[in-house]
């Protein structure tokens, strides 16, 4: 026997991604948001947090910036002369030169650069306030000073010497007189002879034919 009966046609199943995807839609509703909330899959795990690198500030240093040029990442001059202090790169610049400085620090190990450029930044000051001698008279300033207060040290070391020979010679001598001291303490008294002296008995019986 053969049953006719009335076919029935089952709805296509909805898969879980697309009732996410539909939930994420802007068109979808608030209600179906709620009913449908977004699950991560387990496989999929979330991105870690890399540190941002620092940031790089490109600037041109003070050199390049005073002379108007534009300051590459092998500026020689960059180390040394720092956009936040332009005044350095003005007074060497003014002595020495751009070229000059650029020729002498190519010249140098890179390890003495530093040193070379605070010595030429101190001769340009120093070249700025005495046009003439520069920093030859600061030098010969400081020499003077130093033979000045070498003068007064080798003074009072002679002075120091002497006080320690007076107080050598002070306590030298209180000893001597306690010592000498001490000995005639512990010196024997001499002996007195009283054979000299006339008794009392003898005294007496002297003068008895008197008063008889």
């Amino acid at each position: 026997m053969e049953f006719k009966g009335k076919t029935t046609t089952c709805p296509s199943p909805i898969s879980v991604p697309t009732l996410i995807s539909n939930s994420l839609s802007p068109s979808s509703s608030p209600s179906s948001q709620s009913f449908y909330p977004t699950i991560p899959s387990p496989s999929q795990s979330p991105p870690m947090a890399q540190p941002s690198p620092p940031p790089i500030i490109v600037s041109p240093c003070a050199a390049c910036k005073i002379l108007r040029r534009r300051c590459s990442e092998k500026c020689v001059l960059a180390p040394y002369f720092p956009p936040t202090d332009p005044l350095k790169f003005t007074i060497a610049h003014r002595v020495f030169g751009a070229s000059n400085i650029v020729k002498f620090l190519q010249e140098i190990p890179v390890s003495q650069r530093a040193d070379a450029v605070s010595s030429m930044v101190y001769e340009a000051n120093a070249r700025i306030r005495d046009p003439v001698y520069g920093c030859a008279g600061a030098i010969c300033h400081l020499q003077k000073q130093v033979s000045e207060l070498q003068a007064q040290l080798a003074k009072s070391q002679a002075e120091l010497v002497n006080m320690h020979s007076q107080q050598a010679n002070l306590v030298a001598l209180i000893c001597m007189e306690m010592s000498h001291s001490q000995e005639q303490m512990f010196q024997p008294q001499p002996h007195i002879d009283m054979s000299n002296f006339v008794d009392d008995n003898n005294f007496g019986s002297a003068w008895e034919p008197l008063w008889t």
